[in-house]
């Protein structure tokens, strides 16, 4: 599968990419080598195989989610290095 000059120029544009006709000509060599391998890889034998989505078996680990009482402002706020009106003070960051 070769991919031809017009598209890797499309996909720049849609991608606001500037490029000249040297990296136009590269990047549609090194692609079609891409889309080459990936043909090769639509050939292999996978009857039987089953499909999986990670390289490694994968389960949830997310715990129940239990209600529990909040620790109150006073108690958040017991450490705060500084606090106003019951408000964590923090730098500013943006200027």
């Amino acid at each position: 599968m070769k991919i031809t000059k017009e598209e890797v120029i499309h996909v720049a544009n849609l991608a606001r990419l500037d490029m000249d006709e040297a990296l136009i000509d590269k990047f549609a060599k090194q692609i079609g080598t891409i889309l080459e391998y990936v043909d090769t890889l639509n050939r292999v034998d996978t009857e039987g195989v089953t499909p999986t989505s990670h390289a490694i078996s994968l389960t949830n680990a997310f715990r129940k989610d239990d209600v529990k009482e909040d620790f109150g402002k006073d108690s958040a706020l017991a450490n705060a290095p500084e606090k106003e009106d019951g408000n964590f003070i923090v730098p500013k960051i943006i200027g």
